[in-house]
Order: C-alpha cells, then sequence, then structure tokens
C-alpha cells in the first residue's frame, strides 16, 4: 500500500520517568491535542528569546495577578525574555497588594458572597482579597500621583514607569517596580478601569487632578516602531492588551506621511491602499476562548493574517490553555532551558530616555 503523504510524523507516546519540566514538555511535543501546543509553546517563546533580532510584547490579562502568577511576570522581565509589557491596570496594581506585606486567600467559589462581602471580602473566583488591603494599595497609588505634575498629560507609560521607580525606592517590588528599574516599559491603554482609577479619584478628593493621555499613549507605543526590527508577541489571554500589540503591526506607518516605517525594511502591501505591513514575526498565543463568538480574545492567530498582523509562516501557535495551568510550566521550562541566562532585549531607553 502506498504510504500517504500525512503519514510521515508517528506520534511519540509519553512514558513515565523522573523527568524535568522541560524534558517533559519535549516529550510532550511528541504527542497531541494542547499538551502538544503546549510544549510547542516553549520551544516558540524560547526561539523568540534566542533571536536577537526579535522585541518581544507580551499582552498579561484579566486579574491574573491575584492568583499567584505576578512573580512570573517580574522574573521574565528581569530576564529580558519580554521587552514591552501591555497588562490590564488590574493585573499591574492587584499585585502590589502582596508586594506591599498582604496576602490574597484561597477560598471556594461555592462560597456565600452575601456573607464574604458583609466580612469585607471580595472573591476572586476561589482566591479571596480583603478589601482593606485592596484600599490600602488604592491609597498608595493616590500618594504617588500627588507628588506628579498636575499641569502635565501623561501616557500611561510615562506614569507607569515614575510610579515604579517610586516603589522600587520603597522597597515594594512590584511588576511596574522591577519594570522601571530594568527598563522595561509598560502601556495600559486602559488604565482608568482598574486601581488606577480609583486612585485617581482618591487623588481628586485631596485636590490634585490627573491626566493620562490615551492619544500619547497610542503616539508613544507606535513610536517605537523604527527602533524595531523583527516582533514576537505573546498573548496571555486576550482584551485590549492584545488588540493594542496587534496594532503595532499595521498602523504605525500612518505616523508617517509616506506610510513607510523608517529603518524597517521589508514590509507587505496589499490591493486599495498605500499603507505598509509589518506582521509579527512570532506569535503565542494563550487563551479559553473560542472564536465563533467573533470577541478578540478567541480571535485565530490565522485571522489576523487577513489583516496583517501576523506573518504567514510556521512561527505562530494558539494553545487553547488557562493562564494560571500554562505560565508556570512555560516560565519553569524556559528556566531551565536558559538555565538563569539574562537576554540583553530591547534598549527602551533609545526611544524614551527612561
Amino acid at each position: 500500500m502506498k504510504r500517504s503523504e500525512h503519514l510521515t510524523k508517528k506520534l511519540k507516546t509519553i512514558t513515565v520517568s523522573d523527568k524535568s519540566v522541560s524534558s517533559l514538555l519535549k516529550a510532550m511535543e511528541g504527542t497531541g491535542f494542547q499538551g502538544k501546543k503546549l510544549a510547542q509553546a516553549v520551544t516558540l517563546w524560547e526561539r523568540m528569546v534566542r533571536d536577537p533580532s526579535a522585541t518581544i510584547f507580551m499582552g498579561y490579562t484579566g486579574s491574573l495577578s491575584t492568583t499567584g502568577q505576578w512573580k512570573m511576570v517580574t522574573w521574565l522581565i528581569e530576564h529580558h525574555y519580554i521587552d514591552v509589557l501591555v497588562s490590564t491596570g488590574a493585573n499591574i496594581s492587584e499585585d502590589i497588594v502582596e508586594a506591599m506585606g498582604f496576602s490574597y486567600w484561597q477560598g471556594s467559589h461555592l462560597e456565600n458572597d452575601t456573607k464574604l462581602f458583609r466580612d469585607g471580602l471580595n472573591r476572586y473566583y476561589d482566591v479571596y482579597g480583603r478589601e482593606d488591603d485592596y484600599l490600602k494599595m488604592t491609597e498608595l497609588i493616590a500618594d504617588f500621583i500627588v507628588t506628579l505634575d498636575e499641569k502635565y498629560s501623561y501616557s500611561s507609560r510615562e506614569f507607569l514607569h515614575l510610579f515604579g521607580l517610586w516603589l522600587w525606592k520603597k522597597g515594594i517590588k512590584s511588576i511596574v517596580a522591577d519594570a522601571a528599574h530594568e527598563g522595561v516599559p509598560i502601556f495600559c491603554p486602559a488604565i482608568a478601569d482598574s486601581p488606577y482609577g480609583d486612585a485617581a479619584l482618591v487623588a481628586k478628593s485631596r485636590g490634585f487632578t490627573l491626566s493620562i493621555d490615551g492619544m500619547k499613549d497610542y503616539m508613544e507605543f507606535m513610536g517605537m516602531a523604527p527602533h524595531v526590527k523583527d516582533t514576537g508577541v505573546v498573548y496571555v489571554g486576550g482584551g485590549v492588551p492584545k488588540d493594542f500589540i496587534q496594532l503595532f503591526a499595521v498602523t504605525g506607518d500612518l505616523l508617517f506621511e509616506d506610510r513607510k516605517i523608517p529603518n524597517r525594511g521589508k514590509y507587505l502591501m496589499r490591493k486599495g491602499t498605500d499603507e505598509t505591513y509589518y506582521p509579527h514575526k512570532y506569535a503565542v498565543q494563550i487563551t479559553t476562548d473560542s472564536p465563533q463568538w467573533g470577541g478578540l480574545s478567541g480571535c485565530t492567530l490565522e485571522e489576523a493574517m487577513s489583516w496583517g498582523k501576523i506573518a504567514d509562516s510556521e512561527n505562530h501557535l494558539t494553545c487553547y490553555c488557562e493562564a494560571t495551568i500554562a505560565l508556570p510550566i512555560i516560565t519553569h521550562a524556559l528556566h531551565e532551558r536558559m538555565r538563569g541566562k539574562k537576554r540583553k532585549g530591547f534598549n527602551a531607553s533609545r526611544v524614551f530616555g527612561q
């Protein structure tokens, strides 16, 4: 019988042995379903890290810092396995609760929520947080806000960089503090939808009005385009951070009258426009959302190719896995494979002077 052209790579069954996380994932690459995708995600992220021409963007969504994930993000920042972080406001504020010395608590999603409210607790699925700790974190942010220049309109990157330096001096080693110390820019395009918005209200009650300019944010973000060569993206979830990063591939050219980004070199064009497109060379998406509902969080990377956001290559994949499962496994495997080696990474000071 003639062998089918599809039957070229045999599946490899996993045997139980004393494997490291990294070697287990290597074995999982020979299997199927989402185990294979999770294993491939590590290999692809490692490929980005080892590519000296790649600038790596990470989208960090939801409220994952309350679930014990945030120190893995600081580890990625410290080793420059990500160069630019785009986050929800929740993820880069709720970690400050623990960085201040307070705690989150394991609980149950079946608890009586009315009782939790009366007891001063907020529930994050099966995690509890004390409202008074949350308010202390919010007041801390407000304490920083009132030190700023009320006449100046900040981008979220400027604001978070200054806040991170302020926290670092106080010994509060959170995500924004580590990023400021390491020179990794953080953008938070929906920053008001978080404790940062609440802190701005507190500052207002003290007579200080904070101004954060969303358009300035977008200009700064797209202004990085002439300073990068190739780009890689890692999406933990979707939402606004994912879309913000996706747009880096397709709208940065609008800053320039000839619709070409200086120093970027190779680009794509399409019928009917004079725009140029610079698709992300690498892409890893970790999501639990389905594409058929039309939301961006579940949008496939293949669909993104129709926009020019993702390169038509083998360097992209989607792993359908919950983030609190995937992120610990991926980061620990990266640690083993890279043996703690730090990467030079993107020099943000060339762009922002930070």
